[in-house]
């Protein structure tokens, strides 16, 4: 799974040795239609994306929406989904640590568990363009099952669909109770608008609570 770092993270140590420092220092890829990977520090069209900055001699992940921008906005126009809403998801999710790895298995930026990544057909779940691309088709689905409604498809990213139809509503989870309220909180944050959605969720949400969440 972690073929694909490992050959990044290689070709990093080349870099710090042959590229100049600088800004010329930057590392950008591109996917083509076989899947194939290109890396240079001279991108020669607009299709490759920075992946690697180099601050200082050190190369650095992307630890911010700025570094996967291209390809949250590519995901949210194909797929017709806010991109805010993606941001918002992929900060709570993993922060934009696209090697994230949390205890029950979920993997990457949008933090997909196997079962799916499968679903979504998605080949490598560490590979920020396979992971985004999972993630967005995943919250589309829920988009969909629950007619729009955007806490219960939170909820279900979270806790699960049989979760979210077993309790009719948001469950009970403190962890998903909260998760919904993070996201809609990052996403009020990075609209930059008022409080209507977190004021809509409290409303709603149940207050009184034990249980929390066992499996995804």
């Amino acid at each position: 799974m972690m073929r694909r770092f490992f050959f990044l993270c290689l070709f990093c140590v080349f870099a710090g040795a042959f590229f100049p420092t600088g800004s010329e220092a930057d590392v950008f890829v591109y996917k083509d239609k076989q899947g194939v990977l290109t890396f240079t520090n001279v991108p020669t069209h607009q299709g490759f994306r920075k992946v690697i900055r180099e601050t200082n001699g050190n190369f650095e992940p992307f630890t911010s929406a700025n570094g996967y921008e291209d390809l949250i906005q590519s995901a949210a126009e194909r797929h017709l989904l806010d991109s805010d809403l993606i941001r918002a998801v992929i900060k709570v999710e993993s922060n934009f640590n696209s090697t994230a790895r949390s205890n029950k298995g979920a993997m990457g930026l949008m933090q997909l568990m196997p079962d799916t990544a499968r679903l979504h057909n998605v080949m490598d779940a560490y590979d920020p363009i396979d992971n985004i691309e999972g993630g967005v088709r995943h919250l589309k689905m829920l988009l969909g099952r629950y007619q729009g409604d955007l806490q219960l498809s939170l909820a279900a990213y979270n806790a699960g669909s049989q979760a979210v139809d077993r309790h009719g509503g948001i469950p009970p989870f403190v962890e998903t109770r909260d998760y919904v309220r993070r996201v809609l909180q990052y996403l009020d944050s990075y609209r930059s608008g008022g409080l209507r959605t977190l004021q809509q969720f409290n409303a709603r949400a149940p207050d009184n609570s034990r249980s929390r969440l066992t499996s995804p």
